[in-house]
């Protein structure tokens, strides 16, 4: 089954910065990503829709997102991260729910107690990234930007998708 490219999401609210803190060391620099993932997912990722997916054994959610920083069309950065989502039977007081979720970003588990923190957790990204001297040199002086690609596989609420984004550019102190 080929990969949609949209299908009504989008990466939006893009952004990346320099981030000027106290470093270890003046060959790294720090760069902060972030960029939301919008559109039918998001609204399609509630709990009715857990509910409905858990019933049918679809007990679990990937999101892949690759994230590689540029500077013109040399490539300094590759990360790949993961987020999860894992669905439930919840007897938490504090849920008011039979089916319930938790997500797993960078192997930490998180348990939301809402709907909108859940979504907020799975699909706001906000990361730090370090860029070192020595790939700065291997692509010179320049502005630096992010190429994002998101991706997620068939479930009960949603088709496979995979989303291209392009950041704003910045330079590295």
């Amino acid at each position: 089954m080929p990969i949609l490219k949209s299908r009504g999401n989008f990466i939006s609210e893009t952004r990346l910065e320099t981030v000027h803190e106290e470093k270890e060391s003046s060959n790294v620099g720090l760069l902060r990503l972030r960029f939301s993932i919008t559109g039918t997912i998001r609204s399609a990722f509630n709990q009715a829709g857990w509910e409905k997916a858990y019933n049918k054994h679809d007990n679990s959610f990937r999101l892949k997102i690759r994230i590689a920083l540029k500077i013109e069309n040399h490539t300094i950065f590759v990360g790949e991260y993961v987020r999860k989502a894992v669905l439930f039977w919840t007897r938490n007081p504090k849920v008011p729910f039979r089916i319930w979720i938790f997500i797993v970003q960078e192997d930490v588990p998180l348990y939301p107690l809402s709907v909108e923190e859940a979504q907020s957790r799975m699909f706001d990204v906000n990361k730090t990234l370090v860029v070192n001297e020595d790939q700065r040199e291997k692509s010179g002086i320049g502005d630096i930007h992010a190429e994002i690609r998101v991706s997620w596989g068939r479930h009960d609420f949603t088709e496979p998708v995979e989303l291209l984004a392009k950041s704003n550019s910045t330079r590295l102190d």
